[in-house]
């Protein structure tokens, strides 16, 4: 006789399963996706930010990729409440942070960011640094005010990632993401909407992951050979929901390849709805063609847990609970090794623990009210 394991112990059986990146091993494959939450006036991130991470490490969320952290350049970001990975009482803070986590069985890297021209000359927390990107260029099409960058503005973000870097690791993370999707500054090189430069840094889409691949190449040769690099990627932007990198497999491919050259050792592939197949012909995700044309580990993200459009849940329209036996099906496959949850976790911190022991009949729906808080 045949005997067919239950929802419950079929979902604690595959996303219960350890994952190794690189020199991490993650206790399982459930990953925290990072959201913006600007609660770290001055940069900081206090009590409240600790306890809002350990809390779902300790509910079961086996890696924390934190809420994008500004790098060490004036041009960075746009608030003062966003937090910020360079100064002392701010990385002290994220100490404190790392150290809760693991306390509470988690593991947890900061996503590194910089937002390029998605800025405005005059907003904090440099409110004389100007917007800069490849070639002055918004993610919408618009110039703004901006500025396209030097040979010397390049050195010097390329530098404030490789500080962060080596930071996070001095500080206690178990590895670091680096922020190259959504339109913000890596990704402004990645798109040739935002990417008219002539030298070296523009042109064709290899060329166009030159940035990048520096990016990743100073990362590397800054932390220990073992500490995880994740690099998050998007075909989607902001402003711009059906801008593609690549058309076709191969296209994606051929701008991978240089990533994972440089040094990444996991691809964390941006998508609004992880079901959705990638390309014509085949079943695969974002995630699910990224791991089979590298051969690195991926994690997957895209309205997990949830069942509603990802802009309607963030204007405040509810989004109902979504089952997730098509994710545990591509788990088993390999189609991909880890999968973040954004809005479903940020609701429910207890996610991860409903899902693994079954009790998805108790799962909180999504309600754009979570974002005023820090639960």
């Amino acid at each position: 006789m045949t005997v067919t394991a239950s929802p419950a112990s079929r979902a604690a059986e595959i996303l219960s399963r350890p994952v190794t990146l690189n020199g991490l091993t993650v206790p399982n494959r459930i990953a925290m996706a990072p959201m913006t939450r600007m609660f770290s006036p001055g940069g900081v991130p206090g009590e409240d930010v600790r306890s809002y991470y350990a809390r779902r490490a300790a509910a079961g969320v086996g890696l924390i990729v934190t809420e994008g952290t500004y790098v060490g350049h004036e041009s960075a970001g746009q608030s003062d409440r966003v937090p910020r990975f360079h100064g002392e009482e701010q990385l002290a803070g994220w100490a404190k942070v790392a150290e809760a986590v693991h306390a509470a069985g988690g593991t947890i890297v900061p996503q590194l960011w910089h937002i390029g021209m998605v800025r405005e000359q005059g907003q904090a927390p440099y409110a004389d640094a100007p917007a800069m990107g490849p070639s002055g260029i918004r993610p919408d099409g618009t110039e703004g005010t901006g500025k396209a960058m030097t040979q010397g503005d390049l050195d010097d973000v390329i530098g404030a990632f490789a500080e962060a870097a080596a930071a996070a690791e001095r500080i206690g993370f178990d590895g670091v993401e680096l922020h190259g999707a959504h339109g913000y500054l890596i990704d402004q090189f990645l798109w040739a909407g935002t990417n008219r430069r002539t030298d070296a840094y523009g042109g064709d889409p290899v060329s166009r992951t030159k940035f990048a691949a520096e990016i990743v190449a100073a990362v590397r040769e800054t932390v220990s050979p073992d500490f995880p690099v994740i690099f998050r990627f998007s075909q989607w932007k902001q402003d711009a929901y059906d801008a593609r990198l690549a058309e076709t497999p191969e296209e994606l491919g051929a701008i991978l390849a240089p990533l994972a050259a440089a040094g990444v050792d996991v691809f964390h592939a941006s998508t609004r709805r992880h079901w959705i197949p990638e390309f014509e012909g085949s079943d695969l995700n974002l995630a699910g063609w990224t791991k089979k044309l590298t051969g690195r580990p991926t994690i997957t993200v895209g309205s997990v847990g949830l069942d509603g459009d990802f802009i309607r849940a963030f204007a405040g329209e509810g989004a109902p609970v979504q089952g997730i036996d098509d994710l545990l099906d591509r788990l088993e496959r390999d189609e991909f090794d880890m999968v973040a949850v954004g809005r479903a976790l940020l609701q429910d911190p207890e996610w991860a623990a409903k899902v693994l022991a079954g009790r998805t009949g108790e799962l909180k729906p999504y309600d754009a009210a979570a974002l005023r808080t820090l639960s």
